[in-house]
């Protein structure tokens, strides 16, 4: 035991993992118990409805602060130390939230009929639609502070965050569910970004009053260009993503039935909640430290050094989701028949899809905009062609067996990418 708590203390994934892994089994508990309620409660076309507005909400992350997160992240990493700097980066930040907000917003507002229809099947969901059409505001500024906390590594600041706006958002879900039905928990759904908003300010306004100056803010776009090239991988990676889940689940809808979507659904939303361990890692570790390194000796290092702390772990929990998948059903998607033969190609698209995460985020880390832009522009071309074809033969099966296919292509096109970003470092620098 004490060899084992030494270990953790050295190794910084591990201390982010295992700090992080108390809050995130409690929200897994937690998530599960939610989503047999829904499972139980609202049945396969509720959660088909759910994870369509989910999309929205996803793809409004990233609009309404016109996809900084990432580079906020980068940017406070680099020069934390530096408050001019910092200055000038929040004076670009928050005019793009201004843009994306309002854009977003107005898009939402106006667009309210046609999303209803098209996402819900009828127009009584059109002032769901306008409501969130408010939120953009907030949810840019949830992004842009969630962007300094990742950016200052501060992982304990971001675990309690996490934990503390999830259980307030669960219990909004389940008291709108009891009251409201189906409406009731959508409408939970676009009131989570005003719960996390009250939280972070909770639990993080000394430090980000440190660091954020309003009094310092200016009409400076010094900023800009690098933050629009974030701007772009984000609207790739996220908006044309969750667009082209919406498109997919619209498609199982209509060339199978909405049950079929549903479960498609539900084994997304299994994946998306034990993916979340990956997802700090990446943001608060991995992001800041392929930043600061600059050679592909280190960068290959860091890499194995990373493959060896995570990956066992993740290999280990998802043998066991797939070993004890029969039971999950029961005891989570009761009554879900149709969900057990999509776990096998949802876990390994998963574990190959973690693997190459861990490349890609050098994409990020060193601003590779165009190896990102044209890499993911492949992968979900892959993606959107494979689930297309692949959904008429096997039905919602096809569309996991088209994530897996993606991302085991991926893998080797992303290795090829970053192998030759080093080779041309390499070149220069012996050039110079």
């Amino acid at each position: 035991m004490i060899n084992l708590k030494a270990l953790i203390k050295k190794n910084t994934i591990l201390k982010m993992t295992s700090f992080n892994a108390v809050v995130i089994v409690i929200r897994l508990v937690i998530s599960f118990f939610i989503m047999r309620f829904l499972a139980v409660t609202l049945g396969e076309a509720g959660i088909a409805k759910i994870g369509s507005l989910r999309n929205v909400v996803q793809i409004l992350t990233s609009t309404s602060s016109l996809g900084t997160f990432n580079g906020i992240v980068k940017y406070v990493s680099e020069n934390e130390q530096d408050q001019n700097r910092i200055s000038k980066l929040f004076s670009a930040v928050f005019i793009f939230g201004v843009i994306g907000s309002v854009l977003s917003g107005a898009i939402l507002f106006f667009s309210a009929t046609y999303l209803s229809v098209n996402l819900f099947g009828d127009d009584s969901y059109v002032t769901l639609i306008r409501c969130l059409a408010f939120l953009p505001p907030i949810i840019g500024l949830n992004r842009i502070f969630y962007g300094v906390i990742n950016g200052l590594s501060d992982y304990k600041k971001y675990a309690k965050i996490e934990l503390v706006s999830y259980l307030f958002s669960a219990a909004l879900l389940l008291i709108f569910l009891y009251s409201f039905s189906l409406k009731g928990v959508l409408f939970s759904i676009i009131l989570t970004p005003i719960l996390s908003f009250a939280v972070i300010l909770m639990f993080f306004y000394k430090r980000l009053r440190s660091y954020i100056h309003l009094n310092e803010l200016s009409f400076d776009l010094s900023f800009a260009k690098p933050l629009l090239a974030f701007t772009l991988m984000s609207f790739i990676s996220s908006v044309l993503i969750n667009y082209i889940e919406l498109d997919i689940r619209t498609t199982i809808t209509n060339r199978i039935n909405i049950s079929e979507a549903g479960y498609w659904t539900a084994i997304n939303y299994l994946s998306k909640n034990y993916m979340v361990f990956s997802s700090s890692i990446f943001t608060l570790y991995v992001i800041p430290k392929f930043a600061k390194i600059h050679t592909g000796v280190a960068f290959k290092k860091e890499v194995f050094h990373i493959y060896k702390t995570i990956l066992p772990l993740f290999g280990l929990g998802m043998l066991l989701v797939y070993l004890f998948r029969n039971v999950i059903i029961q005891l989570v998607f009761p009554g879900f028949d149709g969900l057990e033969p999509l776990f096998k190609w949802q876990l390994l698209g998963d574990f190959v899809r973690l693997a190459t995460l861990v490349i890609s985020y050098q994409f990020l880390a060193k601003k590779m905009v165009w190896s990102f832009v044209v890499t993911e522009l492949i992968s979900l071309g892959l993606f959107y062609g494979l689930s297309k074809y692949l959904v008429d033969i096997y039905g919602a099966e096809g569309v996991v067996m088209a994530h897996f296919y993606r991302y085991a292509i991926y893998f080797f096109i992303v290795i090829f990418a970053v192998w030759n970003y080093f080779k041309n470092q390499d070149k220069k620098q012996k050039d110079a």
